[in-house]
Parts: C-alpha cells; structure tokens; sequence
C-alpha cells in the first residue's frame, strides 16, 4: 500500500524559517529571511504545480498534509488540491512545532475547523509539522476527532496506540524515503531519493507475500519539485505504477483497512 504524502506549509515571512539552505552571514539568524522564504515559495509557485499534474496524469490520489492557513496564503494552490481531490491531513496552522504554540488544543481545532470549512471534510488524519509532538498531543488530537496520526515512524504497519479517552491508531509515514531528510538535512545527489525506493520497493515485495506493508513517500513542494530532481519523482511514480503489488491508498483508505483487520486493542504481527 504505497502511501504518496505532499506536504504543503506555509513558513510565515516575519518569523525565523524552519529550516534553511543558505546560512546567513556570520551565523546570525535574520527575519525577514529572503533567500530561505523564496526557496519554500519557489515549491509553492513551481514544485507544487508540477507535483501536482505529474500525480494527475497517472490517475495518483495523494495526501496533502496541509497547514490550515495556507488557504489564506495561497488560495490558488488550495483550490487546486481541493480540485485535484487529495486528502487533507491535519498539519497545524502554520509550520511551528507543537511545542512551541501557546494552545496545543485551540491551535489543533482551529486548524481542523478551518480545513472542514474549505473542503467540506473535517480530516480524520494528523501529521505534526516536523513530527515534534508535546507529552499531551496523541491525547488532544483524539478529543478533537483525530483518529489516526503519522507521527510515530516505527513501523511498517499500523499500530493502535492508547490514550486516557480511547484508541488512536499510529500510521506508517517515514524519515529515509522522506525528501527533507534525504535532501535538505542528509544531502544527497538527487538520485538517491530514487535509488532507496527502489531498494525498499524490492523488499517489500518479496515481504508482502507473507505480510502487508504501507510504503509511504513525504514530499515537499520545494525540494521534490525543482526541475533537477522532478524528472526522478516521476521516475519514482513510474516504478511504483509498474509493480503489479503496489496499490495507492491515502491515509484514511489505509486506517480504515486496517481497523477492519485489527480492532483496537490488537496489533498485526510483522
């Protein structure tokens, strides 16, 4: 179950950037940080648009997870996912680490308010922006409705997780076939992002004979999207679309796969 996640943020202009390409003279963090703003909005001006009709040509259904205030910042890009039919995954407000917003709760209502009022769907899915949750986060997303989350990347397989008002249900989601790891922190050439899938995909198919595995690629707009790495994203949806044991499912199609198999309370063994 290939699992294919766009990670669509919005870094606000008067606060330090998340992450950075170009260091700043000196060391000194600087705000407004140009060059590091204009690289995350490159993806959402170009990489996105790419992305997205690259995904559309081949009949891909993706997951977005989606800060809720790009709806604001980048109306178009919004409507276009909305149209394209993605699933949107709950990701916050704006690209902040949990730990670092003053109300974990409103923030994480907020953002799913915001989303159902746009797309008609209040999301059942959550992806912490950077995966940083606080001790509190599994068991606030559950008092708002969350009933699945991808923040726990330590398995192959879902994993139900308990809290103090019921289950939760841990999906797969990863840091090696993540572009952010493997480009903007680990730095490697561009074809490494195509290299690793096909290893995995060659493993997978010979484990999942014997047992299910969810495949799942985190992407980001900037770095996936810019024209010396795109021709290998479509490479990637090329190989993956040739193995005949490859299915496409967005997250919730996987979630509800797997709490027909397992109740809460189990887990399937690897």
């Amino acid at each position: 179950m290939v699992h294919v996640v766009v990670n669509v943020e919005h870094w606000c202009f008067d606060q330090p950037m998340p992450r950075t390409l170009l260091t700043p003279p000196h060391g000194r963090q600087s705000v407004p940080d140009i060059p590091n703003f204009s690289w995350v909005e490159y993806g959402m001006r170009c990489g996105l648009p790419r992305m997205i009709e690259a995904l559309q040509s081949r009949g891909i259904k993706a997951s977005t997870s989606f800060n809720a205030s790009v709806i604001d910042a980048y109306p178009q890009a919004a409507e276009a996912l909305l149209n394209a039919g993605w699933e949107f995954i709950g990701h916050g407000m704006h690209q902040r680490g949990m730990q670092d917003e003053l109300n974990e709760a409103e923030v994480i209502n907020v953002a799913l308010d915001k989303i159902a009022a746009f797309t008609g769907t209040r999301p059942r899915g959550w992806l912490s922006p950077g995966l940083r949750e606080t001790s509190e986060t599994p068991e606030l997303l559950q008092q708002a409705g969350i009933d699945h989350v991808f923040d726990w990347v330590l398995d192959d397989l879902p994993a139900w997780m308990d809290t103090r008002h019921g289950p939760l249900l841990s999906v797969p989601y990863n840091l090696e076939l993540n572009d952010s790891v493997i480009y903007a922190v680990e730095k490697h050439a561009s074809p490494e992002f195509y290299e690793r899938l096909a290893s995995t995909l060659r493993l997978f198919e010979r484990e999942a004979v014997s047992q299910p595995r969810i495949l799942a690629l985190g992407l980001h707009p900037h770095l996936m999207g810019v024209p010396h790495r795109f021709g290998y994203f479509e490479r990637m949806l090329d190989l993956l679309q040739q193995s005949p044991q490859v299915c496409f499912m967005t997250g919730t199609q996987i979630a509800d796969w797997y709490r027909a198999q397992v109740p809460a309370g189990r887990s399937l063994g690897n």
